[in-house]
C-alpha cells in the first residue's frame, strides 16, 4: 500500500500574507515558510518588510517582500502583479493587514476617522481578496482565502466602532466569497483572534487595569501569542482543509465562552 503524502507539506505552494512583517501575520508567514511554501509578505514599512524577509529566508524557500498599502486599489493590483510575476502563481492569500482606531467616544468620532480604519481593515481586505481570487480563478486550480477578523466581530467594542464594523463585515464577506467561489475549488475562512500580544495590542494588554480585569476571564490563563496562529495558517493553506470553508474560526483561549 503506497504511503499517503503529508497534507501539511506545502512544497511548491505560494502563499501571500498581508501585514506579514510583524505580529500574527509574521507568525503565519514563518509557519508557512517552515512548511515548505514560498511566501510573499506585503506591508507598508519597508524596513520591517526586509527584516521579516531575512527571518523567513532561514527556512530556505523563496521569499519576497513588497511594500503595499492595501487600502490603495492601484497599489494592491500592482503588488499582486509583482507577486505573481515573481512566483508564477498564487495558492493561498491571508488578508491580515489591519490598523486600530484612536479610541474616541462614539459621539465624538469623526467620519474621517471611521473611514481611516475601514479603508484598511475592510476595504483593504476586499481589495486583497479580490485580487487573489482573480488570480486563482485564472489558474483554475482552486485555492484558499483567509481573512483575519477579531472577537470584536462578535462582541461590543466601546470606542472601537470602526474596527468592530470592519471585522464584522469581513466575516460576512468571507462567507459570501466562500459560497460564490466554492464551485471553483476556492475556499474562504475567517480567523478571529482573541487577546493576542502584538505590537498593535500590547499597549492595552500591558495596562495594569486591563490585565487585572480581563486576563482572569481567559480560561487558558494567558494572552495569546502570534505563534498560536502559525499552525492554523498551514492547515488553512494546505489540502488538509479542502472541505473546510465559510467558517469563522475563533482562537481566543476560551475567552468568548467563559
Amino acid at each position: 500500500m503506497s504511503e499517503k503524502p503529508n497534507p501539511f507539506d506545502l512544497t511548491g505552494h505560494v502563499a501571500l500574507v498581508t501585514g506579514g512583517n510583524s505580529g500574527i501575520g509574521l507568525a503565519m508567514a514563518d509557519a508557512l515558510a517552515a512548511a515548505g511554501a514560498s511566501v510573499c509578505i506585503w506591508g507598508t514599512n519597508g524596513e520591517r518588510n526586509e527584516t521579516a524577509a531575512r527571518e523567513l529566508d532561514e527556512h530556505g524557500g523563496k521569499v519576497l517582500a513588497v511594500r503595499c498599502d492595501v487600502g490603495d486599489e492601484q497599489q494592491v493590483e500592482d503588488a499582486m502583479a509583482q507577486t505573481v510575476e515573481h512566483f508564477g502563481r498564487l495558492d493561498s492569500c491571508f488578508a491580515n493587514a489591519g490598523i486600530g482606531g484612536v479610541g474616541s467616544r462614539f459621539v465624538e468620532t469623526d467620519l474621517s476617522e471611521f473611514r481611516r480604519v475601514t479603508r484598511v481593515d475592510l476595504d483593504g481586505a476586499f481589495l486583497t481578496l479580490r485580487a487573489a481570487a482573480r488570480q486563482m480563478l485564472a489558474q483554475g486550480e482552486g485555492g484558499s482565502l483567509v481573512g483575519t477578523s477579531s472577537l470584536a466581530a462578535r462582541q461590543g467594542q466601546p470606542r472601537g466602532q470602526a474596527y468592530a464594523a470592519s471585522k464584522g463585515a469581513l466575516v460576512s464577506m468571507i462567507k459570501s466569497i466562500a459560497i460564490e467561489l466554492a464551485r471553483h475549488g476556492i475556499r474562504a475562512n475567517a480567523v478571529l483572534p482573541g487577546w493576542v500580544s502584538t505590537p498593535l495590542a500590547d499597549p492595552m494588554l500591558d495596562s495594569e487595569a486591563f490585565h487585572r480585569k480581563v486576563l482572569p476571564r481567559v480560561p487558558a490563563g494567558r494572552w495569546g501569542e502570534p505563534d498560536d496562529f502559525g499552525s492554523l495558517a498551514v492547515y488553512l493553506a494546505s489540502p488538509a482543509s479542502s472541505y473546510h470553508t465559510a467558517d469563522a474560526i475563533t482562537v481566543d483561549g476560551g475567552y468568548v465562552n467563559f
